[in-house]
């Protein structure tokens, strides 16, 4: 229980810590938008990698040649643990949107920065504003910024690979046709899910896939871009669970 109580204590203290950096953000903001963006990615960035360092998490990163560096992309990841969005962005230094639950934008102080990075909140109950979710997504694209979704729409709690992916996630990138990243993480739930409330070392491997170009894919893969998705990062989840086994974390 330790590290769930340093954990926490941390997040109090550093969202507290956080307004006044916020508040002089909102100043930075009149000026350049793209710098407030990118210092509020940086805060981010640096406590997630804070909570990773607590957790004692053994984290490998594979295939990050494969993210382009010219361009935004859609990144489409597996869901197991509320740890991959923290994984995740302890590795953004470029504009990068998650597409998240709208619960997310409701936690106090947080809630704040996660507009900063301009985060795209949805109601998964409500499928109009979902469709604006994706407009504005599509947006972020053509703007440059890169977007981060979870196409399984929730996380995956059962024995299955992965849950079926929403084809509508994908209209992101075959609208703006650009690059879809793939993004298998394996052993994230080890570290918190799998034993709640308590936090564990556990190892996780994240590995980005090469990317896949829309217009690549035959008439037959475009009707289903999220299932071909899916096919990818499931094919990379097996062929990493080895590695999982190899190099238990002590």
């Amino acid at each position: 229980m330790l590290r769930i109580i340093i954990a926490l204590i941390f997040v109090v203290l550093m969202l507290l810590i956080s307004v006044p950096i916020w508040l002089i953000l909102e100043v930075v903001g009149l000026f350049s938008a793209h710098e407030k963006e990118m210092a509020s990615l940086a805060v981010l960035r640096f406590a997630f990698n804070v909570i990773v360092l607590i957790a004692g998490t053994d984290v490998t990163f594979i295939g990050e040649e494969n993210i382009p560096k010219d361009t935004a992309v859609l990144f489409v990841g597996n869901h197991r643990s509320y740890f991959d969005i923290i994984l995740q962005g302890t590795r953004f230094t470029r504009p990068t949107a998650f597409i998240a639950k709208k619960e997310f934008g409701k936690v106090p102080i947080f809630g704040l920065w996660i507009r900063n990075i301009h985060c795209l909140l949805l109601d998964r109950n409500d499928l109009k504003q979902g469709m604006k979710t994706i407009l504005t997504a599509i947006d972020y694209i053509k703007e440059g910024r890169s977007v981060f979704v979870y196409p399984e729409g929730t996380r995956n709690r059962t024995e299955e690979l992965l849950l079926p992916f929403k084809e509508g996630s994908l209209k992101i990138a075959t609208k703006t046709d650009c690059p879809i990243i793939p993004v298998a993480i394996s052993g994230s739930s080890a570290v918190f899910e799998d034993q709640f409330p308590r936090l564990k070392r556990a190892r996780v491997i994240v590995r980005y896939g090469s990317p896949i170009r829309p217009s690549a894919l035959s008439k037959e893969e475009l009707k289903f871009p999220g299932r071909y998705t899916a096919d990818v990062i499931a094919k990379m989840l097996t062929e990493d669970m080895p590695l999982l086994e190899k190099r238990p974390v002590l």
